[in-house]
């Protein structure tokens, strides 16, 4: 399986100490190592570097980890192929425009039998999956919301359906982003962290690396970073629970519901309620 990493924040922020340990993951500390990718909004643009290699061995993030991009929103992956050849076009993120804006997709998870009726306004390149769940979740979204930009909530409303359905046919966790939100389903697994005064350090789980946030930050920022694994051991994670989806903007989170049928779905609410509240 892939794992994935994203940050959303109230002011533009680097992702180079969550990358640093990130990275190590994709095969050297872990086995991801069938490619990576990393997507950053800057206003209205997005900035993209995708590699098949393995990041641990990649010059490309090897740059990545040395550059300080500054970000309200930026989603990650690395990736241990189910479906799909190690090729550039299988690798995530994946991007596509709609609305005018630009939409950012990861996945981790293996969607049996997913073959999804496409009607050609959204197609994958590629023959991942993970590609074909997000041409059919832009496409739910077109079919939702016509020629009208969709807010936040009609956002999290479609993909809280389509999380519902595609869920079912196996694991389903993804990130979706646009400049200004970070839509985050846990399908099984996904932990996150809210970062914000009174800062403190923090120590990555896959590099011996220490930063003291109270030296890099001002006391009106609040950065939340999400991950399959937390990069950390120093600090209080907050584990997603299975079948939920989660909306954060302006770095927290902002909106959770569940993702599951029944029962399951009141007690989903109910985790990711005192999760919210903790």
């Amino acid at each position: 399986m892939c794992q994935l990493l994203g940050m959303n924040c109230n002011v533009p922020t680097d992702i180079c100490f969550s990358f640093t340990g990130f990275q190590a993951r994709g095969g050297a500390t872990d086995v991801h190592a069938d490619g990576w990718g990393i997507a950053f909004f800057e206003g209205r643009g997005a900035r993209v570097f995708l590699d098949p290699q393995p990041s641990c061995r990649s010059p490309i993030a090897a740059l990545v980890r040395q550059y300080p991009i500054r970000s309200k929103n930026v989603v990650a992956h690395i990736r241990k192929a189910t479906q799909g050849v190690v090729a550039l076009e299988n690798t995530h993120p994946f991007m596509r425009e709609a609305w005018g804006r630009y939409w950012i997709f990861a996945h981790n998870g293996n969607l049996l039998g997913f073959g999804p009726a496409l009607d050609g306004s959204f197609l994958p390149v590629g023959n991942t999956d993970s590609e074909r769940a997000f041409c059919w979740l832009l496409q739910r979204l077109r079919q939702a919301c016509g020629a009208t930009p969709p807010s936040h909530e009609r956002i999290f409303d479609v993909a809280r359906e389509v999380a519902l359905e595609v869920g079912a046919l196996g694991e389903f966790n993804f990130l979706l982003a646009g400049s200004d939100f970070l839509l985050a389903h846990a399908s099984t697994q996904l932990a996150y962290i809210v970062r914000q005064a009174p800062f403190a350090q923090a120590h990555l789980k896959d590099e011996d690396v220490t930063v003291d946030f109270s030296e890099v930050t001002t006391p009106d920022d609040r950065v939340a970073v999400i991950a399959t694994v937390p990069l950390t051991d120093n600090e209080d994670w907050q584990t997603m629970p299975p079948g939920t989806l989660w909306l954060f903007a302006e770095g927290e989170p902002v909106r959770q519901a569940a993702t599951v049928p029944g029962a399951k779905r009141k007690a989903a609410d109910a985790a990711a309620g005192d999760q919210e509240r903790s």
